[in-house]
């Protein structure tokens, strides 16, 4: 686990934000403290943050909203998130789940589960970013699907005449897809590839998650839209051929 990792917390309750802190800060970790979604986006332009704890409760921007900003932004992407809410309906925790936190905790809380699913979370974060995804294949020939040309050997994109800059595993898994264009492909196959990791379907799914989202946007997709890359629910993902 990274030594002295930092993490932000927002919660619109003083005495527990404070709370929360001062147990963090305890056991060693670096922690910022703000009141609100729109605070805790403005301390992810300055501030190097490991890890979030989010209230969803919030006033201007709730936890729900902080997260979708957070995922939608290349940089924070793989940050670990993790709600922290008295919200305890079931149908609350399952939405929280289908974004895709990677934990959901409710109020009242013991310190111990706090501090026990920060160090798993900064643990699981640190294993991932330690494997470097590799490329399952040694054809580098350009390959020129509709409209998307791929070129492996240059690590080159376009979508149309326009160039399209990709971080290493957006191309691994633009890769993979292309490569067995047409055919579903499961997300534990996929996170192999990206992430140089074997795992189950709800983990590699919740780590793919985000990845194919930033895909798409930057192959011009808006948001919403699943654009070339269709989700095929409970199996797996699916690249068809863009227009030309």
């Amino acid at each position: 686990m990274k030594p002295h990792a930092s993490i932000l917390v927002a919660d619109d309750e003083p005495r527990l934000l404070d709370g929360i802190r001062l147990t963090l800060e305890a056991t060693g970790y670096k922690v910022l403290a703000v009141p609100d979604g729109i605070e805790a986006l403005d301390a992810l332009q300055s501030w190097p943050v490991d890890l979030i704890v989010a209230d969803i409760a919030m006033p201007r921007m709730n936890g729900y909203q902080l997260y979708k900003r957070v995922r939608a932004n290349p940089q924070w992407v793989a940050i670990p998130f993790i709600f922290l809410t008295a919200r305890a309906m079931d149908s609350d925790i399952r939405y929280g789940k289908e974004l895709g936190a990677d934990d959901y905790l409710t109020k009242p809380f013991e310190p111990e589960d706090l501090l026990a699913a920060v160090r798993g979370k900064l643990r699981r974060a640190q294993q991932l970013t330690q494997h470097t995804a590799l490329p399952s294949v040694t054809d580098l020939r350009p390959m020129t699907i509709g409209g998307l040309r791929i070129d492996p050997g240059q690590h080159r994109v376009w979508m149309g005449k326009e160039p399209v800059e990709l971080s290493a595993r957006e191309f691994t898994l633009l890769e993979c897809l292309i490569r067995q264009v047409n055919q579903v492909i499961s997300p534990q196959e996929l996170t192999q590839a990206t992430h140089d990791l074997e795992t189950d379907y709800t983990e590699a799914s919740s780590l793919l998650r985000p990845l194919i989202r930033t895909l798409r946007r930057k192959l011009g997709y808006p948001v919403g839209e699943m654009g070339c890359i269709e989700n095929v629910r409970g199996v797996g993902y699916r690249l068809v051929p863009p227009d030309d």
